[in-house]
């Protein structure tokens, strides 16, 4: 009881709070000093220019609680900042993070919220008791005294004037420090900007965009029956596909696929399914992704071209181009909007029933884009229980200690996959025409592969897992007779250094015939005109920067190498993961 007494007259005192206060502002700058890849000085910057600019602001009233619930921006920063970085061990709040906050749907958000517990814990801890503190004080009105307030404002400006010392420092010893980028929370205040600039633009979509034409033309013959089918996976790598040497089957139904290729060395432009779906479904890439606000989709192409479109997905309204592009087709559905219960999670299989239903229709000429769930986190729910070949799939909190069964899960999801699109296929050989399948996913995904413990994707910084992603190309018996040259083009180009972002829509065209001057050939893997570009990745500001310019790690970095030399590491490091070595990966 004593001991309680001694706390509660302790935290009463105002000198105690405004000091408390203090610290818990600056709580983020402290711990991304540990986790940022910034020079000394420039760590130190950040942490001096910060508290001097909080310990100034804090002394502008007597009344500390008023100060902080003035500053509570940043105190959801901060919250929103621990919650990043136990998700993805560095990098300070990204626009694409604000972004994903109003482009993830409520299923997918509930799902994630559950494996958070940790970092919300320390969220509530944190910040939730400092604000009853807070208000507390205003309610009853407690004061600093003027002398208290006039000391530490004098000593506010000492370490003030000290802190742009160290930013002089920080230019001086990094030339490349900009404030904006690197200044925490300056940095997510311009990364705030930058997320409503990119909203407001994304809502008058619909007006920028109206007058586009691809000036598209059929190139096949009219007479000729056709279907063409994209296929948009979600979080699928590369690594845990069996067509690619993972030991596990995986891929029982399609590495006995006959008319399929497997392109093993396919990287994506991003790590997000806002940014990166757009560029598949449009001849948008990383190095000219801002003319997305004026463009339109594949699908408007194909429908230009006199084709009968559909569009099946099995995510929810997004608010993102995605929906955009899908409802230029003749026919969609986004099938998740179908049910009013908020619960409702139908498997990707639901989709082949639209895909069976169109082909029904009998239209000479058709092409068809499925956006699937895949293996979307939480990996469990993708796929009916029955269907669980690699047990034991539970539990799948997000945690270290269970990364065996959320592997076992993550496996049973590309397996489900695997049987959809073989499932699909065998539809499309049932048409007897010419028919083609492209499919590709969106990202990758880690899962505690090595001692960094990342998981999930979206992550500021990529990782090597959730660039590697798999590509597939099938042609039925009948469109390799028709166009063997687009057949052998793809059996020529399937060890080349790939970018889905930049070929998925050109060699979707070219595979259709569908003749367009936003059309690239040199990107399109069914033509011998294809040629390998530098990689580039898509950063949160929207600019293509080159792999070794993204602040990825030695072993992501060396990983993504192996699959531009086509070779496999045999290093001994404690930090190549033991699934990479074990299956011998030939990348």
């Amino acid at each position: 009881m004593k001991l309680f007494k001694n706390i509660k007259k302790w935290l009463e005192n105002q000198e105690h709070l405004f000091y408390l206060f203090l610290f818990i502002l600056i709580v983020p700058n402290i711990v991304l000093c540990f986790t940022e890849p910034l020079s000394f000085i420039a760590k130190v910057c950040n942490v001096l220019l910060t508290f001097g600019c909080y310990y100034l602001l804090m002394t502008l009233s007597r009344n500390c609680g008023k100060m902080l619930w003035i500053l509570f921006l940043f105190l959801f920063f901060g919250a929103f900042q621990i919650v990043l970085l136990y998700l993805f061990g560095q990098s300070i709040i990204a626009v694409d993070m604000f972004l994903n906050l109003v482009t993830t749907n409520s299923s997918e958000a509930m799902e994630l919220l559950g494996n958070l517990t940790p970092a919300i814990v320390v969220v509530v801890i944190l910040y939730i008791p400092a604000l009853v503190l807070a208000t507390i004080s205003i309610v009853r009105k407690r004061m600093l005294s003027a002398a208290f307030i006039r000391r530490e404002r004098k000593r506010a400006f000492v370490v003030f004037g000290v802190s742009l010392l160290s930013l002089a420092g920080a230019y001086v010893q990094d030339p490349g420090y900009e404030l904006k980028s690197d200044l925490y929370p300056l940095n997510v205040c311009y990364n705030v900007g930058l997320a409503f600039q990119r909203t407001a633009l994304t809502q008058n979509y619909h007006h920028t965009s109206k007058d586009f034409t691809f000036h598209a033309q059929a190139t096949h013959p009219e007479e000729k029956q056709e279907v063409y089918v994209m296929v948009v996976g979600e979080t699928s790598r590369a690594l845990n596909w069996q067509l690619y040497g993972y030991e596990r089957e995986t891929n029982p139904l399609l590495v006995q696929q006959s008319g399929l290729v497997a392109f093993p060395k396919v990287l994506t432009e991003s790590n997000t399914t806002h940014k990166s779906v757009p560029m598949l479904l449009s001849d948008v890439t990383a190095c000219s992704y801002d003319s997305i606000y004026h463009r339109k989709g594949i699908i408007t192409a194909f429908k230009e071209a006199g084709f009968r479109t559909a569009f099946f997905s099995n995510q929810r309204f997004n608010h993102s181009f995605i929906d955009f592009f899908g409802r230029e087709a003749d026919t969609f559905d986004f099938i998740k909007e179908d049910s009013l219960d908020f619960s409702y999670n139908p498997s990707d299989n639901e989709l082949l029933k639209l895909v069976e239903q169109e082909l029904a229709k009998g239209a000479k000429k058709q092409f068809i884009v499925l956006h699937t769930y895949g293996s979307h986190f939480n990996y469990r729910e993708r796929y009916p229980s029955g269907d669980a070949f690699f047990t034991p799939d539970y539990p799948v909190e997000a945690e270290r200690k269970f990364r065996d069964n959320l592997v076992n899960a993550y496996d049973n999801s590309v397996r489900y996959t695997d049987s959809l699109l073989a499932r699909l296929i065998g539809m499309l050989e049932n048409q007897g025409t010419d028919a083609a399948l492209i499919y590709t996913s969106d990202h990758g995904e880690d899962i505690f592969d090595d001692p960094r413990h990342l998981f999930l994707h979206a992550s500021p910084v990529p990782s090597y897992y959730q660039l590697h992603i798999p590509f597939l190309i099938w042609m039925s018996d009948s469109y390799r007779e028709t166009y063997p040259e687009h057949w052998e083009a793809v059996t020529a180009n399937k060890e080349k250094n790939i970018s889905s972002s930049s070929s998925f829509f050109p060699t979707m065209l070219d595979l259709g015939g569908i003749k367009t001057p936003y059309r690239d050939d040199s990107q399109s893997v069914a033509t011998p005109l294809y040629k390998m570009r530098p990689r580039v990745y898509l950063n949160d500001h929207n600019e293509p920067r080159p792999l070794d310019d993204l602040g990825m790690k030695k072993q992501d970095f060396l990983l993504v190498l192996s699959v531009f030399l086509h070779s496999f590491f045999t290093m001994t490091d404690s930090w190549i993961p033991e699934l990479f070595l074990k299956n011998h990966v030939t990348m």
